[in-house]
């Protein structure tokens, strides 16, 4: 495979960071994940970073190099992160669950397979037009379907960001699947935070992708969603690829042929001081511990 590939996640004006992406990749296939923490102090970090790492972790079990059935590995790896995210909570005596919205996307043999819960957003974009977007999980889409909001509308509107499907609810999440898409030279696959698409229309979007190369084009999204969003500006994270691009920047291109059979290349985000500076070391350390207990529940023991 070959691919440009960018990753980026920004705390915006909010005082922590519960955004989440991460992505990895064996010589043929490709896991790309956004996730958008809910919750109070700390709990929408934990949320976004097990459903991430469980992904990334089963990924990285699973491709061997290929992923046997990518809809079936998207949809019990993100039901596995709720059940994760279930045995957190139990483990802790919280009242009820930290949750997150959960974006996925795998890519081999030239075809891409999504599934997301909630509202953190998918685009396929094709000759500067988006040929496909996931459908947001949320009141506000409810009224768009409805035709009682415009589609311009949604970033302002006060309900945008009641969300009635995610990962690690009391519910189990609704995982929408994506029907298996093919990927034509310069196509990019988008997966971003509502933090990126709120304050951005898809004209913006792909308008930007046509005139530059992904690794100029996306970072200038990001600080032009900063700026529009403003002293309200909400976390904002992006996990962007290009599919056997022709035009190259100066980094960010990977060709896969080089790794070894069972090689896999793994970018996952993690808690940072930078991202949570209203964290302790010590609640940061008990997290990850706590995190990588509740993950290991839903992985298959070694003989």
């Amino acid at each position: 495979m070959r691919f440009s590939i960018f990753q980026e996640s920004r705390k915006g004006a909010r005082k922590a960071n519960q955004d989440r992406t991460s992505y990895a990749y064996t010589r043929d296939a490709l896991l790309m994940v956004v996730a958008d923490g809910m919750g109070g102090h700390l709990h929408g970090e934990v949320a976004s970073q097990i459903a991430v790492q469980l992904l990334t972790e089963a990924f990285q079990r699973e491709a061997k190099p290929m992923i046997p059935d990518p809809a079936t590995f998207l949809q019990k790896s993100i039901l596995d992160a709720h059940f994760a995210l279930g045995d957190y909570a139990k483990a802790r005596n919280l009242v009820e669950s930290p949750r997150t919205t959960c974006v996925a996307c795998v890519v081999q043999d030239a075809m891409a397979y999504w599934a997301h819960a909630g509202d953190s957003r998918l685009y396929h974009v094709r000759d500067g037009r988006i040929n496909a977007q996931t459908r947001d999980h949320s009141r506000v889409q409810m009224l768009v379907d409805q035709g009682r909001v415009r589609e311009e509308a949604v970033a302002a509107h006060p309900d945008r960001n009641k969300i009635f499907n995610c990962v690690g609810a009391s519910a189990r999440p609704q995982i929408e699947l994506s029907k298996p898409t093919s990927l034509h030279r310069d196509d990019t696959v988008i997966l971003c935070s509502d933090g990126l698409w709120g304050p951005l229309t898809g004209k913006l979007i792909t308008a930007a992708l046509m005139k530059d190369s992904l690794m100029k084009a996306v970072p200038e999204l990001l600080d032009l969603a900063e700026l529009r969003a403003g002293p309200d500006c909400d976390n904002l994270s992006v996990v962007a690829m290009n599919w056997e691009g022709t035009r190259r920047g100066p980094a960010g291109e990977v060709s896969t042929q080089t790794l070894a059979l069972d090689g896999v290349s793994t970018q996952l985000g993690d808690f940072s001081k930078a991202d949570n500076s209203d964290l302790s070391d010590q609640e940061i350390e008990r997290a990850i511990q706590e995190i990588r207990e509740a993950i290991r529940k839903h992985m298959p023991q070694k003989p």
